[in-house]
């Protein structure tokens, strides 16, 4: 284990944030959250609680703050950095991970976020609503349904999109042979069946991510990952040991199917919801909605008896990261500390990796 390198602490740069439309083409048209490395005028901003953003989801919700500064100017140096697409959760919205997000910027990646539409926590009350409880299984189906046919395309966009120089904030700044992805639930199904449409996608990391086989009746996602890669991606599995959304046999079928090279990591404790910003509101918000989602939300156990999420988060945090710095950079540190005792280091930060 490197003693030098420490992917759990935040990086040496400010973070920006904007938001920014994607014009797809047609009639498609999807947010993204894009957050990237500042100018050092702005160093300390983002973790002050006056000055660092704050955001709605929807109207009628309590604000959120994160870790970064709204519509801030970039570096000004001619440094080049990689790029991490990131993709929400069935349900989820682009900034339910800014924990994950702001971090990896901190460190000198643009990530990026798009609003998978149709899909979205917004969408999922329209997706419910009128529905008779017998229908709930046939609307969920076509919930699912809806976003394979779109989602690998935004992701592909979104690469596009900045590599193309539509956002002025970070036009020519993003290296082409550094691209990454990443993504939960939904998201992680997502980031792998683009590794498989997209060979710019050098580098994964997928986080309790379903398409395993063995799961929910009629679930369409087995069938429709992709895992058919024509080169290597080095691909990392955080998931939940206590996920009673994608049960941890299905994962594990996922990713016995997945190419090497690969790694897996399961969080002692953890559920669905340990890899969102606030855990806990959504794990009780699921434990609420049985009439969208019947017998899953009716197992969830209540939070008390799952890890402290702050520790769930370190160790996305500091696994992603790493992975991201020793297969997008070639930082010999980070290849170090992986192939180290990972398992002490996540226990030195509450987390706990199990078999």
């Amino acid at each position: 284990m490197s003693e030098s390198y420490d992917p759990f602490a935040r990086g040496h740069f400010p973070v920006g944030v904007r938001s920014v439309p994607l014009n797809e083409g047609g009639e498609r048209r999807v947010p993204v959250e894009l957050w990237y490395p500042a100018d050092d005028a702005y160093a300390g901003a983002d973790l002050d609680p006056e000055r660092r953003d704050r955001f709605r989801m929807m109207p009628g919700v309590p604000v959120t703050p994160q870790a970064a500064v709204r519509d801030v100017a970039a570096r000004p140096s001619g440094e080049r950095w990689p790029l991490v697409v990131f993709s929400h959760g069935l349900g989820g919205h682009r900034r339910q991970s800014t924990f994950l997000c702001t971090h990896l910027a901190s460190h000198g990646y643009v990530v990026a976020a798009p609003d998978h539409v149709g899909t979205t926590f917004l969408d999922a009350i329209g997706v419910f609503t009128g529905e008779g409880r017998t229908d709930r299984g046939a609307a969920m189906h076509r919930w699912v349904e809806g976003g394979i046919a779109v989602r690998p395309g935004d992701a592909i966009a979104v690469i596009d999109a900045l590599l193309g120089g539509a956002v002025a904030t970070v036009a020519g700044r993003i290296d082409a042979a550094r691209i990454g992805m990443c993504g939960h639930s939904f998201g992680g199904w997502t980031t792998l069946t683009t590794v498989a449409r997209d060979a710019r996608v050098r580098a994964a990391v997928v986080l309790a991510p379903p398409g395993g086989r063995g799961g929910h009746a009629n679930d369409p996602l087995p069938e429709a990952v992709k895992l058919d890669w024509s080169r290597q991606v080095p691909t990392l599995f955080v998931v939940a040991a206590r996920d009673c959304i994608v049960p941890l046999a299905t994962v594990r079928d996922l990713y016995a199917r997945t190419h090497s090279p690969k790694r897996l990591y399961v969080l002692d404790g953890a559920d669905h919801m340990h890899f969102l910003d606030d855990a806990k509101k959504a794990h009780d918000l699921f434990r609420l909605m049985p009439a969208a989602f019947g017998p899953l939300a009716g197992a969830v156990v209540p939070f008390a008896e799952l890890m402290p999420p702050l520790a769930a988060l370190d160790a996305v945090r500091g696994l992603s990261l790493a992975h991201f710095d020793a297969h997008l950079r070639g930082e010999s540190a980070a290849r170090a500390w992986l192939d180290g005792d990972v398992e002490a280091a996540l226990a030195g930060r509450g987390a706990r990796i199990t078999g």
